[in-house]
């Protein structure tokens, strides 16, 4: 099964999250197909557009698509003096949380997977030294390719997921309500969000 990608928020907010979902490309393209039969939606789906209802029932259909996801977090206090003289700081913070994120799901796919990477947030080229580098590290086992959101329903799964972290990281005024979303899926395990660092 594939494992795709997303993040929210950035260091110039204070936070940047990362999600990476793991389910079957068939069980993502069914829980928006379904998502949009209900809802109405045209377009793309991203987190930020979404209701309080309908991020509900993303939570709904994503635990009965059988989806995992682990969202690495970090804040700003959470990256030392060496990283925050990086001149590639962004770039840099979004390669560590990815790392930390896909290594947390690869023992779910029993040790070959395919990873989806969203292609929107910076430019071709780095996005394209990122997705080697991932395969690099995944050698004969995987691969990962780019992929534009619109054109992927896990990754746009993995936006809405990656949101609803960051509102909750940031203790934004829906903060609250979304984590009562998607508290059943946290106590399941079905969803995890762990805080990160860098030196």
């Amino acid at each position: 099964m594939p494992i795709y990608c997303d993040e929210s928020g950035g260091i110039g907010t204070g936070v940047m999250t990362f999600a990476a979902v793991h389910m079957d490309e068939g069980d993502a393209h069914a829980l928006l197909h379904r998502f949009r039969q209900i809802t109405g939606l045209r377009g793309e789906l991203k987190g930020s557009r979404i209701d309080l209802i309908e991020r509900g029932l993303i939570a709904e259909l994503f635990e009965k698509h059988h989806g995992f996801a682990h969202i690495a977090v970090i804040r700003r206090a959470g990256i030392g003096l060496l990283t925050s003289q990086s001149r590639t700081l962004d770039l840099d913070i979004y390669a560590h949380l990815l790392d930390a994120a896909i290594d947390a799901v690869l023992p779910r796919t029993g040790g070959c997977a395919e990873v989806v990477i969203d292609d929107g947030r910076y430019d071709p080229a780095i996005l394209g030294r990122v997705r080697r580098s991932v395969s690099d590290s995944l050698g004969q086992w995987g691969s990962a390719r780019l992929s534009d959101s619109h054109m992927s329903a896990g990754v746009q799964i993995a936006d809405v997921i990656a949101n609803s972290a960051f509102n909750i990281a940031i203790d934004s005024e829906r903060a609250e309500r979304i984590r009562r979303i998607w508290q059943p899926l946290f106590d399941a395990g079905r969803v995890v969000m762990d805080e990160v660092t860098m030196p």
